[in-house]
């Protein structure tokens, strides 16, 4: 089949890696963001997928947007091209109708929950924030609106206590290449039908910004645990300490009992109140500074258990 691919992050790397190596796809082009600036120095950064589409010969463009890009140039073009589908993985752009509607069979967007729970920007990192207990992955037929299209696959992951983010990711890349592996050839022969989404049943979930790290200590241990769960390594679980953002890199709920933000030093762990338990902190970073461990930061920081939390 020849294939159109869109798509941006390490997820989406991933997928591109997976069916690379599947004879079923032929992957005419890859469209990715166009690199991005990153660190103090703005140094253009490439993303996963140009990375792994260069390492594998592949052609690649970069569009700012896609509302006056053509898929498909005129015929006497060099480039001209019919795709018989698209698909999507973590993109990260508004891919406007005449673009979906492009390849023959349209485009297919794996996403990482079981529509129609948690449509939008974030479905992973709130599954965990909520503590679900299961997640898993839809592939779909991409519409004009966000994540509403009918349903061609799905399957479920369960999620484990001690899951977070980069171990959910990496089961449900696995999961969704077999899944386009099993399900793809089936509806572009015609032999697959789709299911509409049952929009009373939809939730949305939103894109996400560093405030959403910032720690409410009222909360639950296991409410507090849930959300380093989901934001870690990005945007990250945070709060203030001496007027400064303090990230809380590793954390763990304890059986320890504490008043809510109060912060305990115990030989080399530092434990701070949650609304019934306590979280055990066991590597931080205070703004400015390097990681460290809790031992480090109590030998650098003795006023550490003196100084409130906000």
């Amino acid at each position: 089949m020849k294939t159109v691919f869109f798509g941006t992050h390490n997820f989406a790397a991933t997928i591109l890696e997976g069916i690379i190596n599947n004879p079923l796809f032929d992957i005419q082009l890859v469209i990715t963001q166009p690199d991005k600036p990153v660190g103090r120095k703005q140094e253009l950064q490439k993303s996963p997928v140009k990375l792994l589409a260069e390492k594998h010969g592949l052609p690649i463009t970069q569009p700012v947007s896609l509302k006056s890009y053509a898929l498909h140039p005129a015929p006497e073009d060099i480039g001209h091209m019919t795709y018989d589908v698209g698909i999507c993985a973590q993109y990260g752009l508004i891919i406007p109708e005449d673009i979906l509607n492009a390849p023959k069979h349209g485009i297919i967007n794996v996403h990482t929950s079981l529509l129609p729970k948690y449509r939008g920007a974030s479905p992973i990192q709130s599954a965990l924030i909520n503590g679900e207990e299961e997640t898993g992955v839809t592939l779909m037929k991409m519409d004009a609106g966000l994540d509403t299209g009918p349903i061609l696959w799905q399957k479920a992951l369960k999620i484990e206590p001690n899951d977070n983010y980069t171990t959910v990711e990496e089961k449900l890349a696995k999961i969704a290449i077999l899944g386009l592996t099993e399900a793809i050839p089936d509806y572009v022969a015609g032999t697959l039908s789709t299911t509409p989404q049952d929009n009373a049943h939809a939730s949305i979930c939103k894109e996400l910004t560093r405030e959403d790290g910032r720690i409410d200590w009222s909360k639950t241990a296991q409410q507090i645990y849930n959300q380093y769960r989901g934001l870690t390594p990005w945007p990250g679980v945070w709060t203030v300490w001496n007027d400064k953002r303090l990230k809380l890199l590793q954390i763990n709920p304890s059986n320890k009992t504490l008043q809510t933000g109060q912060v305990l030093v115990e030989g080399d762990k530092i434990y701070i109140g949650a609304g019934d338990q306590a979280i055990e902190i066991l590597e931080l970073q205070l703004e400015g500074k390097q990681k460290t461990s809790a031992k480090d930061f109590i030998n650098g920081y003795k006023s550490i258990d003196k100084v409130a939390l906000s």
